[in-house]
């Protein structure tokens, strides 16, 4: 490894974790990425790797069996494994939003009912806010549970959840009606259970299948069918009803620092494969690597690298010490996704004509840079969350 997204004043115990997790991932993910990736097909044997060395715990606490790591040796676990494939990254990101949901705001005993089954990869988790006409209106919400004799009953459609076939356990955002004077206020979110797999996976839950996409693949992305899905007021995440918008964007928080981790975690692997590729391939009789327009051009992105993967650890540091980090956050994920898509689009422009080659792994990081740009949030609703927060800030 050379210099670029070194981390100070780590422990020796998170050096450890990030020195295992890189030996994995050029020994275990890096070799079969891209097969995987072109076939679409689900890295069970990664996942198992994942397991055995316990990071479906990693935040978790020891109490409840986990590893009881920060958010910073999270943000940086996911770099490491999203230079390797970033698919695989999406693989422990929802079920660790929901982890976090259930640390943060579950009682006592939804606690000791999933967090242990959740450490040890028994339970995955799934985290379901968007809805098909959804969009980033999030106060907008159709799915809607309403109370029963004895509990809620949940009808309405959701989009794009990441591990919605592998998982068992999905926090879903819903509609209550409770009264209150904020739409806001009047939105829950409910811990469902559910069967791994497709097809009817519950009573009154439908996954009807994989969803094709242009990048991210390898891992199941789908939708969720509720029709009168019948739960109790025990799966209510804190058992109160009227707190899914501010649970769920406590959540989203730790999903901006993932999708950043995983935007500096593909421009990392796109710089090393473009500044490799520069020193090998040779033009007008000498490396292009040589040629002052691809020197320049390395620089920037090695520059970019470096600078999204400052302020991915700024923001994870931010809440690890307890504090606020929307803007942070939202300024990492920004500045991250769109620094990925430039230092990739440059590597893809040094490879040439062979960058378009499916024999070349840049081209599937060209596909996955796409989707950091629209995953928690596109940058425009980043810019939108900064500039109110610094006008509040700033006030005349």
């Amino acid at each position: 490894m050379g210099r670029l997204v070194s981390t100070e004043g780590l422990t020796e115990e998170q050096t450890e974790i990030l020195e295992l997790v890189r030996k994995f991932v050029e020994q275990k993910i890096i070799p079969v990425a891209t097969d995987l990736e072109h076939r679409d097909e689900y890295p069970t044997e990664i996942v198992e790797g994942l397991k055995e060395m316990g990071l479906f715990g990693l935040m978790i606490p020891e109490e409840y069996g986990g590893l009881g790591e920060s958010l910073l040796t999270y943000a940086l676990v996911v770099e490491e494994i999203a230079r390797g494939w970033m698919s695989v990254s999406g693989v422990i990101n929802t079920h660790f939003i929901v982890a976090y949901l259930l640390l943060q705001h579950g009682t006592e005993a939804q606690k000791k009912k999933y967090l242990p089954r959740m450490a040890t990869g028994e339970i995955r988790g799934a985290f379901s806010m968007s809805e098909p006409e959804l969009g980033s209106d999030v106060a907008a919400v159709r799915t809607k549970a309403t109370r029963t004799a004895d509990g809620y009953e949940i009808t309405g459609q959701k989009m794009w959840l990441t591990n919605g076939g592998s998982s068992n356990l999905v926090a879903v955002l819903c509609k209550t009606d409770e009264g209150a004077d904020s739409v806001y206020k009047n939105l829950t979110t409910f811990l469902i259970e559910k069967e791994a797999g497709f097809g009817t996976t519950a009573q009154g839950i439908t996954i009807p299948g994989k969803i094709e996409k242009m990048g991210y693949k390898g891992i199941d992305t789908t939708e969720m069918v509720l029709d009168r899905h019948r739960t109790t007021a025990e799966q209510i995440l804190g058992g109160e009803p009227g707190k899914g918008f501010y649970q769920m964007m406590d959540g989203v928080e730790v999903g901006r620092v993932n999708v950043g981790a995983r935007a500096v975690g593909i421009a990392h692997r796109a710089f090393e494969l473009g500044i490799r590729y520069a020193q090998i391939r040779e033009t007008f009789g000498k490396p292009i690597a040589q040629h002052q327009a691809i020197l320049f051009r390395l620089a920037e992105m090695a520059t970019k690298v470096e600078t999204a993967h400052a302020m991915v650890v700024r923001a994870a540091r931010l809440k690890d010490a307890g504090r606020r980090n929307d803007v942070e956050a939202g300024m990492a994920k920004m500045v991250a996704s769109e620094y990925c898509n430039e230092v990739v689009q440059d590597s893809f422009r040094i490879h040439g004509g062979y960058g378009y080659s499916k024999e070349y792994e840049i081209e599937r990081l060209y596909r996955e840079a796409a989707f950091m740009l629209i995953g928690e949030g596109t940058s425009d609703i980043q810019k939108m969350i900064i500039g109110r927060a610094l006008l509040r800030e700033y006030r005349a």
